[in-house]
Order: C-alpha cells, then sequence, then structure tokens
C-alpha cells in the first residue's frame, strides 16, 4: 500500500536506543524506500542515530550512564552574553521626553544594551552556554537536556534546537518554555524535575529575550525598561543527599495579563477570492507592542514576591536568615528593595545589576547571578533565594546552593 504522499507507511520495528545503556529495546518507526527517488538529502540526526532517506543506521553515540531516579540537582556552572550596543538614559532622552534623572529614580536603571547589526538572540544563548559548560567543565556531547526560557526566539517555532546543535550538545534533546520574566525559574525547576523523575544527568538552563523587538521606542513608560541579553547554567545530578534545590513555589494568574502583556494583532488578508467562504483566509498575525500598567505590575510584585519566596523558605526549612543572597528578577530596583525590606535582608546581600542591563526578562537571573560568581561574590555553599515574576501573570522563587 502507497501512502497519498507517495511514500510506503512506515514499518513498526524494534530498535536499540544507544541513548541510554540499559539493554531496553524500543519500538520505533523506519520509513520504506521512497517509490521515487531523487538527489540525496542531507542526513539527520535520531536518537544518535543517523537517518537518511531510507533506513536509520545506528551511530556510536557516547555511553550514557544508567538512569536513576530520585537523584538531587546541583548548579555548578554558569554563563552570559549581551549585545555590543549600549544605550544610555541620555541617549533615550534624545528620542523620547525623559532624562537620566527621571529613569534611574523610578526604575534604577541607567543603560541597557540591545541587539543591533547581525546580532541574533540565538547567539547571545550560545555564548552564554558555552561558557557555562566551560565553568562546569563539561562537556557539550555530554549535555542530555537543553531548555531554552525565552518569550523572544529568532523563530515562532521555538530555538532550543538551534542552539543545542551550535553548542555541539549531539546527544541532548530540547525545547523552548516560555514565561518571560518568570521563565527562567520555571525552567531552573523543571530541569531539576527531569533529573529527580527522569534520571538526566546535565542540563543546560538558558535563559534569553530581545524585548527590545517588541518595545513601542515613543512610549517613555516601556521604552526605558527593557534590555536584550542571555544567561545559562548547568544543572547536574548529584546525590539526594547534596541536593542544591532547598525548596521552591511556583504560581500564575491570568487574570492579571490586562497589566502587562504583548498580544498578537492580525491584518486583513490581501486576498479578494475566497471562493465564497466567510471570513477566509484568517487575517495575518504579528504581535503588538509591549503594553504594561506599571502601577499594578509593582504592586503585585511587592506583594507577591516576597509571599512566594517565604513559601519557598518554609519548603526548604528554612528562615530568611539564612539566605545569603538574594537575587530578583531584575525589573525594577525599588521591588527589589521593598521584598529585601520585607524579608528583612539587608541590601549588602542582594545582587542587582539592573543599572547596567535594564530588564533582560528571563535573561535577568542568570546573567545577575553569572557576574556576582565571577566576581567571587556568591561562592560554593551559599544559600540563594531567587525570584521571577512577570507576564501571565506568573511568579515563582527557589532556594537554591551554588555549587
Amino acid at each position: 500500500m502507497v501512502a497519498a504522499s507517495g511514500l510506503a507507511p512506515p514499518r513498526l520495528v524494534a530498535v536499540s536506543c544507544p541513548r541510554a545503556a540499559r539493554g531496553v529495546q524500543r519500538l520505533g518507526f523506519l520509513r520504506s524506500a521512497p517509490v521515487a527517488s531523487g538527489p540525496a538529502a542531507p542526513q539527520l540526526r535520531c536518537c544518535a542515530s543517523t537517518v537518511d532517506d531510507g533506513v536509520v543506521s545506528a551511530a556510536a553515540p557516547k555511553p550514557r550512564l544508567p538512569r536513576v531516579i530520585g537523584m538531587g540537582s546541583k548548579l555548578i556552572g554558569c554563563g552570559s552574553a549581551t549585545p555590543s550596543l549600549s544605550v544610555s538614559n541620555d541617549d533615550l532622552s534624545k528620542i523620547v521626553e525623559t532624562s537620566d534623572e527621571w529613569i534611574a529614580a523610578r526604575t534604577g536603571i541607567r543603560n541597557r544594551r540591545v541587539l543591533s547589526g547581525n546580532e541574533t538572540l540565538r547567539e547571545l544563548s550560545v555564548q552564554a552556554a558555552k561558557r557555562a559548560l566551560e565553568m562546569a567543565q563539561v562537556n557539550a556531547d555530554d549535555v542530555d537536556l537543553v531548555l531554552l526560557c525565552t518569550s523572544t526566539p529568532d523563530d515562532l517555532f521555538g530555538g532550543a534546537a538551534q542552539v543545542l546543535a551550535e553548542v555541539g550538545c549531539t546527544n541532548a534533546f530540547g525545547f523552548d518554555i516560555t514565561a518571560a520574566c518568570s521563565g527562567f525559574i520555571i525552567g531552573l525547576i523543571t530541569a531539576t524535575r527531569f533529573i529527580k523523575g527522569g534520571g538526566i544527568q546535565n542540563i543546560l538552563v538558558i535563559g534569553a529575550d530581545a524585548l527590545s523587538q517588541f518595545v513601542d521606542w515613543t512610549d517613555r513608560g516601556t521604552c526605558i525598561l527593557f534590555g536584550d541579553a542571555a544567561g545559562a547554567v548547568l544543572v547536574q545530578a548529584c546525590g539526594a543527599d547534596e541536593d542544591g534545590l532547598l525548596g521552591f513555589c511556583v504560581q500564575s494568574d491570568g487574570h492579571g495579563q490586562k497589566h502587562l502583556n504583548c498580544v498578537s494583532s492580525h491584518v486583513e488578508s490581501i486576498l479578494s477570492k475566497t471562493n465564497g467562504v466567510p471570513n477566509f483566509p484568517p487575517k495575518k498575525a504579528s504581535f503588538s507592542n509591549i503594553e504594561m500598567n506599571g502601577k499594578e505590575v509593582f504592586r503585585f510584585a511587592v506583594r507577591c514576591v516576597p509571599q512566594s519566596i517565604e513559601k519557598a523558605l518554609e519548603e526548604a526549612g528554612l528562615p530568611a536568615s539564612s539566605i545569603d543572597w538574594l537575587l530578583l528578577h531584575q525589573a525594577n530596583q525599588r521591588i527589589i528593595d521593598a521584598a529585601a525590606s520585607r524579608l528583612d535582608i539587608p541590601s549588602d546581600k542582594v545582587i542587582s545589576n539592573l543599572a547596567n542591563y535594564g530588564n533582560t526578562s528571563a535573561a535577568s537571573i542568570p546573567l545577575a547571578l553569572d557576574e556576582a560568581v565571577r566576581a567571587g561574590k556568591v561562592k560554593a555553599g551559599d544559600v540563594i533565594a531567587a525570584s521571577g515574576f512577570g507576564a501571565g501573570l506568573t511568579w515563582g522563587s527557589a532556594i537554591v546552593k551554588w555549587g
């Protein structure tokens, strides 16, 4: 029997999956040879095997450790990357009616980095990931999973696969997580669940966003806030007694979406002949600019972020006094200060690089962490209370131990 595409339907066969040395046979599909042959096509890789136009042939991937569930997780490496173009408050004052003093007093921001020329978010993500692997002293082909936390991928269908390919993670699977400013925390927690429940060994968690592409640069209420960047951490399996994720809390409330969003917009189709079908074809989709009710978002953050951290601390069985570093999503210095005050954490234990980069969405936490680690502030064994919050509305906190 020949399928409508002109290809014979797939044959169900048992094939060995070489990713894990478990001696387990898995059912897989082998595509029968096509009816009409054509020029040689580029080869793809499937489960560390080579897929050509006819059959799957086993490659020789690096053997993986047996999957053991119930393992703990530890953060052993970090990296970051930012665009070359820096835009200061004074630069913005030439575009909109504002000033350095006005912006700094209300946000704490003085500069931000913005993609320009041929720079892409994928390139920043790749740089950050490679630097995290270098610090962790882990080879790219030892990575099992790549989580790309972004709301602004270069490709609408996702960017994790392209990033892991360019990094050289030949044995890894990857996918995107879309949660804007909460994305990295959600990705970090997701990584630990894959390790605990799926027996994964090494996971790259990348937070990357380029919100400058969705900013209305004539709106001084939003254009002053956002910058572009990427940050990454390497999360590795460890013994349960060494688990570096001490507690976490994640929450969402869709009713708050009206206060912070970047919704799709539609343009009428240029087709005039629709064969009598009403409302066809669908309108062409694009995205509007970021819209934010600053006062409501501020109220939400100063109320919910400390509560979230307190819940995570409760799960960890730790008092706030045990926190060595408070690391919040870098949205507004007033939010950071308010949360620190409520948790009674002194300013010298608060990590902030907001003044130099602005709000980099999912990249802000790993970017600030990377700078703090490389500067020698955060040391092995330090307890960090990290919290992300933003669009959705979504928010989450994690109490983690570095190293």
